[in-house]
């Protein structure tokens, strides 16, 4: 393995970052011992500051991948640098989501993924919470479970919006927690994965779970309507 090997940076990150965010977090892992230790998994959880992803793949055993904005990968002098060493070293797979076909490219890189037998971490909402609660998911985690096969795997962060709020600047030291729910199959809607309802009725039930998870209020709104609101 070489040192520019993205499985090797992320050991190197774990070892380095993992032991300081944990006593800065004050970091409360619960039921992580529900994700597979093998074969394609689905990650599925809300998603309340920038924060969420740096904590996610410092507690799974597995490497975890996940969608990410472009430009945490693609900025100037050393601090662009650093971000994208850090990003892509954590698994993120940086794609272009406000072209024209952003939503696609997600879907399909989703799928390759899992295709690989790898974690994929998705946030149904599709942005972060405006205010703290949870929003209406996309049904992109629907037809990513139903055309591979993949459990899904809910999960919940709670606690990220006090330490950052509206996600800029530094967190402060404060108490997180995250929470793994058990695994989710949906076996019963194989081979429809283009049927509307169906891809609802899953993504309501996986929202449902995560809910129960993180205790938040359950808006029946897109977050994207939210915040343009």
């Amino acid at each position: 393995m070489t040192p520019e090997d993205p499985l090797s940076r992320l050991s190197l990150i774990k070892a380095v970052l993992g032991p300081i965010l944990r006593l800065m977090f004050r970091l409360r892992v619960e039921g992580v011992g529900n994700i597979p230790g093998t074969g394609p998994v689905i990650l599925a959880g809300n998603h309340l500051t920038f924060i969420d992803s740096m904590i996610m793949p410092l507690v799974c055993a597995r490497p975890v991948y996940f969608i990410g904005k472009d430009e945490y990968v693609t900025g100037k002098g050393l601090k662009g640098r650093l971000m994208a060493w850090f990003f892509t070293g954590s698994g993120m797979i940086p794609v272009d989501r406000d072209g024209a076909n952003g939503g696609v490219a997600a879907l399909m890189t989703g799928r390759r993924v899992l295709e690989e037998g790898k974690i994929f971490g998705i946030y149904p909402e599709g942005t972060r919470s405006p205010d703290g609660r949870l929003y209406r998911g996309r049904t992109g985690i629907a037809r990513l479970t139903l055309m591979t096969g993949a459990p899904v795997v809910p999960f919940a962060v709670i606690g990220t919006d006090k330490l950052q709020p509206g996600g800029a600047g530094l967190p402060r030291p404060g108490r997180v927690t995250l929470r793994f729910g058990e695994p989710m199959e949906f076996s019963r809607y194989e081979g429809m994965d283009r049927d509307r309802y169906v891809l609802r009725a899953v993504t309501d039930s996986v929202m449902a779970e995560v809910m129960q998870l993180s205790g938040q209020e359950y808006v029946d709104m897109y977050a994207t309507k939210a915040k343009a609101a």
